[in-house]
């Protein structure tokens, strides 16, 4: 997808992207960074967009490995199903129902998640909902990566994980905030 065509889809859906540009590739490797590929047997992405991340997290996956990935636009669920990689499956869904679709794989947990959903611009009963059901989801000592534009949804994470790590990422337009959960 080219930079126009994420802009346009971006202004039209404003209220369910929170953002008007792609993620830039350090923000990527940044956020996969966090990941525990070498014993990962299940990743999930939500809020993956054009599937720019998911691009970075199927470079880095082992063989074995599967990447459950979320996105409620079906013009980005289009795109990223363009990636064409066995190990991934793309769900036009929210990601408040993680579990139906990672019992369906066989799966109880995620290994980690990586999310850049945008919270801020949601209400804030159904991001509780959704952030709950991804920590339900994810397996004890596993991390979820949160990508933000700002500080202000920590207070949402502090109410199910024990520890937010906060990392500064300048190089991207906006700058960005990785909220590391575990």
């Amino acid at each position: 997808m080219s930079r126009l065509s994420f802009f346009v889809q971006s202004v039209r859906n404003m209220k369910s992207m929170g953002t008007i540009t792609r993620s830039s590739r350090f923000i990527c490797r940044e956020m996969v960074s966090y990941i525990d590929f070498e014993n990962a047997d299940v990743i999930v992405e939500v809020g993956a967009g054009d599937g720019v991340i998911t691009k970075y997290i199927l470079k880095s996956m082992k063989p074995d490995t599967k990447l459950l990935v979320f996105e409620i636009s079906e013009v980005f669920c289009k795109e990223i199903e363009q990636i064409n990689d066995d190990r991934m499956t793309v769900i036009n869904d929210s990601a408040e129902h993680i579990g139906k679709y990672l019992k369906e794989m066989g799966y109880d947990k995620a290994h980690d998640i990586i999310s850049g959903i945008p919270f801020v611009v949601l209400p804030d009963e159904l991001a509780d909902c959704i952030v709950g059901e991804l920590r339900k989801f994810l397996r004890q000592g596993g991390t979820m990566v949160q990508l933000h534009y700002s500080t202000l949804t920590k207070r949402l994470y502090e109410k199910y994980f024990n520890k937010i790590d906060i990392k500064f990422v300048p190089l991207n337009i906006p700058p960005a905030f990785l909220h590391i959960c575990t």
